[in-house]
């Protein structure tokens, strides 16, 4: 069999598309079986697809909610890059034709083993399982342009605070190639290639796939500005569609889309109905070139199936999404003709990744089922783990400050928390300083603290590990710019509209010196009052500059007006910020839960 991979860098303005051969093709298929049949015969293709694995080398304790015994729902524990390992080896032993792709957020707002060497454990992991592309994503963008060139590249180039190739002094990089078609340099060239191609069979069954690689064009509101500064970010759409004349030309027999932009549906991990498609990647769907076969995409870590010709028939994508972790795979099957050179046969499932369980937070066993394949740890991929496990552990145990008390995170009568407060006073010190935002507020949702940081009685000392324990999603400090009457509005959206309707309240922790009062007994719109800075009544015509962490700017929890705020300024990682805050303040006396008054 042959196998050929080609990569394409495009310019601007004439899209000029260059070839050169892709680190992929260091990674042979098996030989391919005799066939009996004429040359005419079709060839099918498996692809295996992945997203949004954010570096989760250790399985990350989740389970997927799938059809079990007597039409029962059982939890299946899944993820950890081992075990994907295991099961992307299983589906390429079943056909030679295959290739494994990626789409988007491999690495950025990864756990301590991965985040604590910059990534390069995942890098190495994701060599040793052998995939062939990876679109970039935002994430990928969160330390910036040329520490992602170094992710690609290799090398041991300092651009972050941290020291990269702290283990053992070398990095070789990814040995898959990244692709970012719509992200541009100033010369017009694009960061990355474009596109890849990987050729199938030989003679007269030979077909070739070709791969076009975007991410969301949002991404510089997502990142710090001047990782980006010098690149441009463009249309996904008008870029993939761009590329679609230019792949045929090049003899693609059918075209891949992989794509960090996603949706949501009411269906389950394995839905095929894919009911209620929603979200950013639908008006771009809306404006793809039928000729693409399919849109393997990612970003809202929603697992789904979906048929988009049943929304538009004349749009017959297959569009995809294995949620996030490593927790599914997505198991692809194109059937392509060879004389026609064209897919005559589409077809998608997501597979559960079992691991071997893992105890919640209630002290449950989730055990694993023999409803669903039980994969066991890859050996190379796991002693690659194995290894930066051993080394984080004394980084783990390194202390940055000591407080006084331990830092709970369970809320107070009132919905905010100690540990939620201290973080959010961490976040306005951070971005206060005219440079850095000039922040008066910071809040804090008690989503994104996990867990307590714990001391011996009497006060002690609190550990990187467990500050990363407690905010381990890697999210920036974004500074918005709000009027008193919107950050009011904001507040309001912390209840549900109906408080017997089952939705808890998402209680923001506010920082020093913003305070209000809240009555669960008045109308929804109107139950937050008396708010204050410093003692100060806030005035609904004034602007104030409030820092929240990058997932409530981009409108998690329900809090879509911080998406349509003005941005001020973009800040550092959250866990540096509170880092840092504890490391002036040694001793740290812990705030108290006392600034938002419940008055029902």
């Amino acid at each position: 069999m042959q196998w050929k991979c080609i990569a394409s860098r495009v310019t601007l303005p004439a899209l000029f598309v260059v070839l050169a051969g892709c680190a992929a093709g260091r990674h042979p298929a098996p030989p391919l079986p005799q066939t009996t049949r004429s040359g005419d015969e079709p060839l099918h293709v498996r692809i295996l697809a992945f997203n949004d694995l954010h570096g989760n080398l250790e399985p990350p304790h989740l389970a997927i909610a799938a059809p079990g015994p007597d039409r029962t729902t059982i939890r299946v524990p899944a993820g950890g890059v081992a075990y994907l390992a295991d099961a992307i080896a299983r589906l390429k032993a079943g056909n030679p034709y295959h290739a494994v792709v990626s789409a988007g957020d491999l690495i950025g707002a990864s756990p301590l083993v991965s985040a604590l060497f910059l990534d390069e454990p995942t890098i190495e992991a994701v060599n040793a399982i052998g995939i062939d592309f990876n679109t970039v994503g935002n994430h990928e963008f969160d330390k910036g342009e040329k520490e992602l060139l170094r992710m690609q590249n290799g090398g041991c180039a300092r651009y972050t605070a941290r020291r990269p190739c702290a283990l053992d002094g070398r990095f070789a990089g990814a040995r898959f190639r990244f692709l970012a078609a719509n992200i541009f340099k100033r010369d017009g060239t694009t960061l990355f290639p474009a596109t890849g191609i990987k050729t199938f069979g030989s003679g007269a069954r030979q077909v070739r796939v070709g791969f076009i690689g975007v991410t969301l064009k949002g991404t510089p509101h997502m990142v710090m500005p001047d990782g980006v500064a010098d690149l441009v970010f463009r249309d996904e759409a008008r870029t993939a569609n761009a590329l679609v004349p230019r792949l045929k030309a090049q003899g693609a027999d059918a075209i891949v889309l992989l794509i960090h932009q996603g949706g949501i549906t009411s269906g389950g991990y394995d839905d095929h109905g894919c009911p209620d498609l929603r979200g950013e990647i639908v008006p771009i769907l809306e404006h793809l070139d039928p000729a693409i076969d399919v849109v393997v995409s990612g970003h809202t870590h929603r697992a789904y199936i979906c048929d988009f010709g049943r929304y538009d028939a004349s749009k017959p994508f297959l569009l995809t999404s294995a949620g996030r972790y490593g927790t599914l795979l997505t198991d692809i099957e194109l059937t392509i003709d060879p004389r026609a050179h064209k897919v005559v046969a589409k077809s998608a499932d997501n597979l559960i990744v079992q691991d071997d369980g893992y105890v919640d937070g209630d002290g449950v066993r989730i055990a694993p089922s023999d409803a669903y394949p039980r994969y066991k740890p890859d050996t190379r991929v796991q002693a690659i783990v194995a290894r930066y496990e051993a080394a984080a552990t004394p980084l783990a145990a390194h202390p940055v400050g000591r407080v006084t008390a331990s830092l709970p995170h369970a809320p107070a009568p009132s919905g905010e928390s100690v540990l939620g407060d201290l973080i959010a006073d961490a976040q306005l010190a951070a971005t206060a300083a005219p440079a850095r935002g000039g922040a008066q507020i910071a809040l804090m949702n008690p989503g994104g603290v996990r867990a307590d940081i714990p001391v011996p009685p009497g006060g002690g000392a609190v550990t990187y590990g467990a500050l990363f324990r407690a905010q381990p999603f890697g999210n920036r400090l974004v500074v918005k710019s709000l009027r008193g009457a919107q950050l009011r509005a904001l507040l309001e959206r912390q209840f549900p509209r109906e408080p017997a309707a089952g939705m808890p309240p998402r209680v923001l922790s506010p920082s020093r010196g913003f305070t209000y009062a809240y009555d669960m007994r008045r109308a929804p719109g109107a139950r937050v009052f008396d708010l204050r800075l410093h003692g100060v009544p806030l005035r609904d015509d004034a602007i104030y500059r409030v820092t929240v962490n990058s997932f409530l700017a981009e409108g998690g929890d329900g809090f879509t007006l911080l998406r349509q705020a003005a941005t001020a300024a973009n800040g550092m990682q959250d866990i540096d910020a509170l880092a840092a805050y504890l490391r002036r303040r040694a001793p740290l006396v812990p705030p108290l839960p006392d600034r938002i008054r419940r008055v029902d």
